[in-house]
């Protein structure tokens, strides 16, 4: 497909990349998003990836309120950013969650995890840390397996102008403690090592 000249930084830029977004036809179960202004697929996660999300999602339930929810597919919109980003999981007020469309803004995530893969371990790493900062989302939590051969857990909170400060870093085998609302130690050593 062919889009449309623009000029770039316009909103008709930023309504063009999400038509574009919206129209994409990828094959099933692969990641389509919007990051740094570029239409991205990843491809579907392995199963060591989905193991990972569903025990941390496990977790995250015995926490959260009941009126907030835990999705999987649910975009987060960041045009400020030039990204729609689909995390692998994000915690978000249920109400906000529903209704027509396909994203939410970004700054109504309560928390957001990535889980690297090799494919996309350097968005996850630097666009989306960036990202997610400006949006202002509260916490976001990176799973890493593919760190330099030592798989970490970094919990990044605090976006002031921009920039987030690293709550905690551990070696998978260490806890990390993600702060009230949730309140909860996450025991890293559970979840796989691809």
């Amino acid at each position: 497909m062919d889009a449309p000249a623009v000029q770039p930084g316009t909103d008709q830029d930023w309504d063009v990349l999400v038509r574009i977004w919206e129209e994409t036809d990828a094959p099933e179960g692969c990641k389509v998003e919007i990051i740094e202004e570029i239409v991205t697929v990843s491809p579907p996660p392995s199963k060591d990836h989905n193991t990972t999300a569903e025990l941390l999602q496990r977790k995250l339930y015995t926490v959260i309120p009941e009126e907030w929810g835990i999705y999987q597919t649910l975009g987060l919109s960041l045009p400020g950013r030039g990204g729609i980003y689909i995390p692998d999981l994000v915690v978000v007020d249920r109400a906000t969650a529903s209704g027509p469309g396909h994203t939410v803004p970004a700054e109504e995530a309560r928390l957001v995890v990535e889980i690297t893969s090799r494919a996309n371990a350097n968005h996850d790493r630097v666009s989306k840390v960036n990202g997610y900062a400006k949006a202002g989302v509260e916490l976001f939590l990176l799973l890493d397996p593919w760190h330099s051969g030592r798989p970490t857990a970094t919990l990044y909170g605090e976006p002031e102008t921009g920039t987030y400060r690293v709550l905690e870093t551990v070696e998978y085998g260490g806890k990390i403690s993600l702060p009230e609302p949730f309140g909860l130690d996450l025991d890293t050593g559970v979840f796989p090592v691809s």
